[in-house]
């Protein structure tokens, strides 16, 4: 039986990495997009598809890359469309991509949180797994607030108080069908001039918000999904040293066991990627 197995981490390997050009200009980029997307999700999630215009000296049309989770898929993909007219009058040219991954990139990145949602929801559907907080608390001390008085150094327009706010959450990731939980932790903070009740609520809102995405983001990061030949998803979990699965959290979150830096504070992975690829 065949398998395949997919992590929640950024893929930057040339073999799951397609090439697609002679795409005639009969439709607009956004159009197009529709329409690769459409034909290329069929043989598995994407974790992106770009389109870009021909260079000036080449003929008018366009190009894409685009990017599949799974290596196995991106080249059954290939086969399967390289010389296919798909959604034009003339045959499309489709390859995997030869490019060399840089050394730098090599390190596996966690996804953002709308990458692990998609990628979730597509393999184990929106009922194949669930979330829930165990903790979200302000971790914020008194002494990190400090005053911005009249005519003070550190005034600004208005007069307001410098803050800094720090939030964090311990999430539970579970998988009812496969009887699998693992849990996940993060913690945010921001400093910012507080000129009043809603700009500080605003604030709070926001953090809660970015530190559950982080949470959630992290338990991910333990998930395997194993494709089976058969269309069926099993989950495992890979066990991590800084895993966080404690019996019982009774609502303290345990800041210095864990390493935040791993997880930046906003992720578009790949969006600005070069598309000078070499193809084979």
């Amino acid at each position: 039986m065949e398998v395949d197995i997919l992590e929640f981490v950024v893929p930057v390997e040339n073999n799951k990495t397609l090439f697609v050009w002679d795409i005639q200009p009969s439709f607009t980029e956004p159009q197009i997009y529709v329409r690769l997307v459409g034909v290329f999700s069929s043989f598995g999630p994407l974790y992106l598809v770009k389109v870009s215009p021909n260079a000036p000296l080449h003929p008018p049309g366009f190009f894409a890359l685009i990017k599949f989770y799974s290596a196995a898929q991106a080249l059954k993909a290939q086969r399967l469309t390289d010389g296919c007219s798909l959604f034009q009058s003339s045959p499309l040219k489709v390859r995997l991509s030869s490019k060399q991954t840089p050394h730098f990139l090599s390190p596996s990145r966690p996804l953002s949180h709308t990458h692990c949602l998609e990628l979730a929801n597509h393999c184990l559907g929106f009922n194949g797994w669930t979330s829930d907080i165990l903790t979200l608390k302000e971790l914020t001390n008194e002494e990190e607030e400090v005053e911005v008085g009249v005519g003070g150094e550190d005034e600004e327009a208005g007069g307001g108080r410098r803050m800094t706010l720090r939030f964090g959450c311990l999430l539970q990731l579970s998988f009812p069908y496969h009887g699998q939980t693992t849990r996940g932790a993060a913690v945010v903070e921001d400093s910012f001039t507080c000129t009043g009740p809603d700009v500080l609520l605003q604030k709070r809102c926001k953090l809660q918000k970015v530190v559950r995405e982080k949470a959630l983001v992290q338990a991910f990061t333990t998930v395997l999904l194993i494709l089976l030949g058969n269309e069926k998803v099993m989950v495992e979990l890979k066990q991590t040293p800084d895993q966080f699965l404690p019996e019982h959290t009774e609502g303290v979150i345990q800041v210095n066991e864990f390493s935040w830096s791993e997880f930046p504070a906003d992720e578009d992975e790949g969006i600005n990627e070069e598309c000078d690829l070499t193809v084979t």
